[in-house]
């Protein structure tokens, strides 16, 4: 494999383009909008710019990497892709519409895979007529830094294919761990319950959000407390996958708690609207309690 299409140019599609590139993949990043795209690159730029400066990389490096990428915002590039991963948003409707339409574009060889955390790989997979070439590949955040991909098989997924991108995870340096399609898959049906209970923990009065947080981390081990990680990974996207679950159970245990549902009806999502269950101020790094917990 050596030309690869990453639909999305998002926190997720940047990063995924990044370690491609990086690795001497020759990437097209692909998204509907042209400032998107240019701030992916700035993105990119700078998080290289910060592995010079730690010189885990060369400068040369750093423009080997930029010059293997390429910016579009239609399909047309994607035809001859060895591989497409598609990093859209979490919507069930747009990742088959953009299944739809790569299946009719892209070498009947490609692979298509996306980097969907909940959404079923057999769904996407069956809007396509290449069903056995469709996975999963659930990139953890931030890509450039977390070494895990969740490779995940759909019910018609082939032993070539997930043996491609297995060994193709590798090539990147990462660590695939190889799970079978169901809602979740694990990272999220472990991880999103646990966040979850959390969140009841605190709508119940049991606990502050900084008490509830710290428990985890010094009595678990944890790096970050659940609170401070459903604002990390965004409260709507923890909503969405949350009722992924429920839906695809029909299980009472993954019922998004009510607060959660509250404060995304809101607009209270965590550190991408400024404000969680933690306040971020813009240039601060310094861990402040929402006004409304305290």
């Amino acid at each position: 494999m050596k030309n690869i299409t990453v639909i999305g140019a998002g926190t997720m599609g940047n990063g995924i383009a990044h370690v491609f590139a990086m690795k001497g993949f020759k990437v097209n990043l692909v998204d509907v909008s042209e400032p998107a795209l240019q701030k992916a690159i700035q993105t990119i730029s700078g998080n290289l710019d910060r592995m010079v400066a730690k010189e885990k990389i060369t400068a040369a490096d750093k423009e080997n990497t930029l010059a293997n990428l390429s910016t579009f915002t239609n399909f047309e590039h994607s035809a001859n892709a060895d591989l497409v991963v598609e990093a859209a948003t979490e919507r069930v409707d747009l990742k088959l519409k953009i299944f739809t339409e790569l299946d009719q574009i892209c070498n009947p060889d490609t692979i298509l895979a996306s980097n969907t955390s909940s959404i079923s790989i057999t769904k996407i997979a069956a809007a396509t007529k290449r069903p056995d070439k469709v996975i999963g590949m659930h990139f953890m955040n931030p890509v450039p830094v977390m070494k895990l991909i969740e490779v995940i098989r759909g019910y018609a997924t082939s032993d070539i294919t997930t043996a491609t991108i297995m060994s193709l995870s590798q090539q990147l340096d990462k660590i695939p761990v190889e799970v079978n399609d169901y809602p979740g898959f694990v990272a999220n049906r472990i991880l999103m319950p646990m966040i979850n209970e959390a969140i009841y923990t605190l709508y119940e009065g049991v606990a502050g959000v900084n008490e509830i947080d710290t428990v985890m981390k010094l009595g678990m081990a944890h790096p970050m407390g659940p609170l401070q990680l459903a604002d990390f990974i965004g409260l709507d996207v923890c909503l969405s996958i949350l009722n992924v679950l429920y839906d695809g159970f029909g299980n009472q245990k993954y019922a998004p708690c009510p607060l959660l549902v509250n404060m995304v009806t809101a607009g209270y999502l965590g550190v991408k609207s400024g404000e969680g269950f933690y306040s971020y101020a813009a240039g601060s790094k310094e861990l402040v309690v929402a006004p409304r917990f305290k």
